[in-house]
């Protein structure tokens, strides 16, 4: 550990050398590029500074300790010191794992209403709004990319953006088939039924993640629609790409113009590309899928919802809260808190 501390701590003192040079602000694209490193490796530098600081008071205090008269004090400073060092030490092991490299990035969210006709479409309504919730507590802002309506109320399919920090690190491990128990309100014998709604979460790719070939897209226009199908707009600006190789197809419709539904739809289309080859690549590794908290698969049940219970339960971690009422109005931190520390736990014990 101590080794790779000083490997950082050269590689940032290093870079902020490059950067304090008055040249570097000629090249802005390289500026970008260290000073995106130098804040990639700041944490574990600070970390490294403190830890040295520690073991230089340490070593003070076991001095302190020969003295007849400041004994005492030092024997109680050591013990404070030697458990604040303890936790640090704790907390730099974590801050060493290897990153996810998405977990800055965007995402694009699709969630769609599954098994349970009506109540399913109503449900992904449901988990649409806990995630909106979700987005505004943590100051994040939430773009609709697309929403098809269904006339019970709800969503056969809504997919949308959540720009801000760091979202993919917090949203990453939402991807599954989530389970609501509940009596549905076109229910009238009060029984409890048993729907789903499956959430894909993926990281907004960029060019240079994935190269796409504009001769493999077939691209359509057609009137956007409201709900039920109805038209919202009389000009052609709603589209729809087909990526040929893959079969993958994208629409986007909210946008009002041509152009705007396009980018849009171009984005959604790199992000489900981009998607596909981590899944593949994961899976080729092997070690790497199996040490994650759950596939990430549309089809793996990951999370229940009780509402005769206000029951919550994530199965891939065995968590439960009695809270379901409040996880519905965004309060999704404990849940998502306990999936990280989970996480690093696993990649702790691997390592």
């Amino acid at each position: 550990m101590i080794e790779r501390l000083k490997t950082i701590e050269e590689k940032y003192e290093a870079l902020q050398s490059k950067l304090s040079n008055p040249e570097i602000s000629n090249d802005i694209k390289e500026m970008l590029k260290l000073t995106k490193e130098a804040s990639s490796l700041k944490e574990p530098y600070e970390a490294y500074k403190k830890y040295k600081k520690l073991e230089s008071d340490i070593k003070q205090a076991k001095e302190m300790v020969k003295d007849p008269e400041l004994g005492e004090f030092a024997k109680e400073e050591l013990e404070n010191l030697s458990k604040e060092k303890e936790k640090l030490e704790s907390e730099i092991e974590i801050m060493l794992l290897p990153k996810d490299p998405n977990d800055g990035k965007n995402v694009i969210v699709e969630i769609r209403g599954a098994a349970g006709g009506d109540e399913a479409n109503i449900f992904a309504g449901d988990l649409y709004r806990m995630y909106t919730k979700y987005a505004e507590k943590e100051g994040w802002n939430i773009d609709v990319i697309s929403d098809e309506h269904s006339d019970s109320g709800g969503y056969p399919l809504v997919e949308f953006m959540v720009k801000g920090k760091n979202v993919y690190s917090r949203l990453k491990y939402e991807s599954g088939a989530h389970r609501v128990q509940r009596v549905p309100v076109t229910e009238t014998q009060g029984r409890v039924h048993t729907s789903t709604a499956t959430v894909l979460v993926m990281p907004e790719a960029e060019e240079v993640d994935v190269e796409i070939n504009p001769n493999d897209l077939k691209i359509d226009v057609f009137h956007s629609s409201g709900a039920g199908g109805q038209s919202v707009n009389t000009t052609d600006s709603a589209v729809r790409i087909t990526h040929l190789p893959t079969n993958t197809v994208v629409t986007c419709q909210n946008e009002r113009s041509q152009v705007q539904n396009k980018e849009k739809a171009m984005q959604i289309l790199r992000s489900r590309l981009y998607e596909d080859k981590v899944r593949k690549q994961e899976e080729k590794l092997g070690n790497e899928r199996r040490n994650k908290i759950g596939s990430g698969d549309r089809s793996e049940k990951i999370r229940t919802y009780n509402y005769p219970q206000n029951r919550v339960t994530d199965h891939r971690i065995g968590y439960t809260t009695k809270a379901l009422d409040r996880v519905m109005e965004g309060n999704l931190e404990d849940i998502i808190s306990a999936l990280i520390t989970e996480d690093q736990n696993r990649k702790l014990k691997a390592s």
